[in-house]
Order: structure tokens, then C-alpha cells, then sequence
């Protein structure tokens, strides 16, 4: 393994080090290092180091959706955005239910080697909501699955979803509930409101989302069980995470970088790119879930990167598939919208806490998000904060092109990430990853 001496990075915005990546670990940090014979340089002059992001929430389709992405692509992908560890969506086809879909899943992230893959399972068999799927055999299968949803489908049964809190007590897994009564947002395509009166969309109220949260933490409570809120979208969902911490429930929630910058007014030209599940909130919300997610509220951000192909775009707005893509803008987004923000007071540390330590924590990955010290894994990503950048889709390197910041200048830009103490990315560029490349 190649050994690397990254030069005066500053981590989480401190003073600059040297980092010695060697072994596949942080061999050294000092002000200055001797470089070792055969080390490769790295200047990170001016560069910010944050331990390796950690994304909740991942859709990488494979398998069954291969034309939309697959876990090579999309795992490269999540590398050039500074991610060292991805988990996996059970929406596939076949679903994630069973230990041999979630195995089959590990084992091709291994293979790819752009970064670990931890795959999410499914709550019901095939997503149906009927009966709980294998959840204990997901957990002791060598993927050793401890976060379970449904995701893009509610686990609507309040029975089903008490069992399935009870039942990953035993072996410290977390239910991430998809908040979404269906009755409410039936042949809904936006967020309830002026926008979706004004262009004739049928409308998705907020309260679709917050009477299941509300629900569901109350089960949690009960039964004494972690749960996790996936993309939360409205000041209403904040106010009662809020209230449920300070009642003592172990609940987490998340927020996409999307919900911290886009609003529905987003909606008015009918571009399918801004078509998403939860939908684009008004300003009001926005501003309630940046204040969350700065006074730690809302605990991570994850993606909710959700690749499509051309033709489920390309079409009227009410046909069109729900979802954007995330991984490489992420980072440029959560800066722009907070880190830029006088409002707030959040900084890269706050950053990484939000985009590694946390996620990782939840998800319970061993190895991901530490400290940037000796002795630790090298999963780092090294981030120009003065850099800016144009979204082009066609040079993203995720397999499809729904983004919604084409065209726009974003902030800060991932410039190198180190996976197990081996490069990824370089200067802005991806490295070609061996496979079966370790943790």
C-alpha cells in the first residue's frame, strides 16, 4: 500500500499538520513530518482534512435498476464527494428483505472499492407492509445489516412498525422510517401550499409527514427503541423531533441537502429535476430545518441520493420519477447553506460531525467517522473551502444526470479522499480502485 504524506491540511479548520497515511491508518500528525523513503506528497496547503463522510441514506439501485446506477458508479461517485462509507437503500429489485440480497450487496461495494457499503435492510418482505422481513438473519449475515427501512414507502401499520422496533432491540439495530401518510399524499407531486395552488399540482400536505413522526416516536418510547426519521422536511417535523429528545426518546433524524437550499417556488417552471419525495418546502421550513440541523436537533445530513434515468425525467412533471442525485454536491451544498451562513453558527467541524461522526455512530460502522488523529483508520476527505465550481451534469461521475443544481456555482469542492489509507480521489479526480479493496 502506497504510503502518502498529505502536507499542511488543517483538520476541521484547525491549525495546518502533516498527516502520514500509512498501513491504512494515520501513522502520524505532527506540525511537520520527515517524509518517509517512497512517500508520496500531497500538498494540501489551504485544504480543510475531515474525517471520511458517512452517508445514512444511499440509493445505488443495483440490483435491478442497473440503467440508473449501479454500485460501482454510484460508489465512485460517493468517493468523489468525499464519502468513505455509503449505506445502501433496500428498494431494489429484488428487494434487500433477505440475508442473501443484503450479502450480494456488501460483497459487490467490496468488490467496487471506492468505498465500504453497508446495506440497509427492509422492514417488510418486498416492501409490501404486510410482515416483517428477515431482519435477524439481515443482522447476522456478513453484511451485519443494523439499520432497516422501507424507504420511499411508509411503514404505515402502527402494529408492523411496533414489532419491528421491538424486535431490532436484540441485536442494537434502528428502524428509518420513511414519514409519509399515504392516505394524505395520495397523487400528490409537490408541497401543499400557494406554489401547488397557483400551478394546478396536487398538493402534499406538511402534516403527512409530522403525524407519522409523532407516531413513531411515541412507539419508540414505548418499547424503548431507537428510530431514525429519514429526510425530515418541514418546521413542524423539527418541532417534534425537538420535543421528543427533550422527553428522553432515542430518536435521530436527518435532512437532505436539497431540503436546506431548494423551496417549492423551485416548482414553478414544472422541471421535473425539482420533482422529490418529501417535496421541496417553502421558505419558512428551510430556514426551521437549517436552525435545526445548527442546533443539533437534526442530527446528520444524508443525501438521499437517488439516481434515474434520462427518459423518468425527461416528461411532464406528474409522470415523472421522484428523486435527485447527491453524492457529489453534497458537501458544496451543506457549505453554501450553512457553513456560508451568517445565521448560524456551524463551522467543518460542525460539518463533520453532521456528515461522518454522527452517521456513523447511528449506523453503527465501526472504523467510520473518527477523530483525524494517530493511530486511527485513514478514511479522510480533503476539502478546498474556497474553491468554486459549476454542476454539470454530463460531468458528474454518477451514472445519471437529475440534478438539481445544473448550471449553478457552488462552494467548496472535494479535492482528494482516502479510503483505508489509499487515494480515491486526487486533485479532483478519481483514482482507479482495486477490488476487493479492505476496510
Amino acid at each position: 500500500m502506497t504510503t502518502y504524506l498529505i502536507r499542511q491540511t488543517r483538520p476541521l479548520g484547525a491549525d495546518p499538520v502533516d498527516l502520514l497515511l500509512d498501513g491504512g491508518t494515520i501513522a502520524d500528525l505532527a506540525p511537520r513530518i520527515d517524509p518517509p523513503e517512497g512517500a508520496v506528497f500531497v500538498d494540501a496547503a489551504g485544504t480543510i482534512a475531515l474525517p471520511g463522510l458517512v452517508d445514512l441514506h444511499t440509493h445505488l439501485r443495483e440490483p435491478g435498476r442497473e440503467d440508473a446506477e449501479t454500485i460501482r458508479s454510484g460508489t465512485r461517485a460517493a468517493a468523489m464527494g468525499g464519502f468513505t462509507c455509503v449505506h445502501a437503500m433496500a428498494n431494489t429489485s429484488p428487494v434487500a428483505d433477505t440475508a442473501g440480497v443484503v450479502e450480494q450487496v456488501w460483497r459487490r461495494g467490496l468488490e467496487a472499492g471506492w468505498c465500504e457499503v453497508r446495506p440497509v435492510g427492509a422492514v417488510s418482505v418486498g416492501l409490501a407492509g404486510k410482515e416483517l422481513a428477515e431482519l435477524g438473519a439481515m443482522s447476522e449475515s456478513d453484511a451485519a445489516v443494523r439499520v432497516f427501512s422501507d424507504d420511499g414507502i411508509c411503514v404505515h401499520d402502527p402494529v408492523l412498525m411496533r414489532r419491528a422496533l421491538e424486535y431490532v432491540k436484540a441485536f442494537d439495530g434502528v428502524i428509518a422510517q420513511h414519514a409519509q401518510e399515504p392516505r394524505l399524499t395520495e397523487g400528490a407531486v409537490m408541497n401543499e401550499g400557494v406554489v401547488s395552488a397557483d400551478l394546478g399540482l396536487p398538493g402534499w400536505p406538511s402534516v403527512a409527514e409530522e403525524a407519522i413522526i409523532a407516531r413513531d416516536v411515541l412507539l419508540a418510547e414505548h418499547v424503548g427503541s431507537r428510530v431514525h426519521i429519514c429526510h425530515l422536511s418541514t418546521a413542524g417535523s423539527v418541532d417534534i423531533v425537538r420535543w421528543a429528545k427533550a422527553r428522553g426518546i432515542d430518536v435521530t433524524a436527518e435532512v437532505t441537502p436539497h431540503h436546506l437550499v431548494l423551496t417549492d417556488e423551485a416548482v414553478r417552471g414544472y422541471d421535473p429535476q425539482f420533482k422529490v419525495n418529501p417535496p421541496l418546502r417553502t421558505a419558512a421550513d428551510v430556514e426551521a430545518v437549517r436552525a435545526g440541523l445548527a442546533d443539533g436537533t437534526i442530527d446528520i445530513v444524508a443525501t438521499d441520493h437517488a439516481p434515474h434515468p434520462a427518459e423518468a425525467k425527461d416528461c411532464e412533471f406528474g409522470a415523472a420519477a421522484f428523486g435527485m442525485t447527491g453524492l457529489e454536491t453534497a458537501v458544496s451544498v451543506v457549505a453554501e447553506s450553512m457553513i456560508d451562513n451568517p445565521a448560524h453558527d456551524f463551522d467543518w467541524a460542525d460539518l463533520a460531525r453532521v456528515m461522518s461522526a454522527t452517521p456513523a455512530r447511528i449506523g453503527r460502522v465501526a472504523g467510520q467517522g473518527r477523530p483525524i488523529r494517530a493511530g486511527e483508520p485513514a478514511h479522510l476527505t480533503l476539502v478546498d473551502p474556497g474553491a468554486t465550481w459549476r454542476v454539470e451534469p454530463a460531468a458528474l461521475t454518477t451514472a445519471s444526470e437529475n440534478t438539481p443544481f445544473a448550471g449553478r456555482d457552488l462552494p467548496a469542492r472535494v479535492l482528494a479522499t482516502f479510503y483505508g489509507g489509499r487515494a480515491t480521489v486526487l486533485d479532483g479526480r478519481p483514482v482507479d480502485a482495486p477490488r476487493e479493496a479492505g476496510h
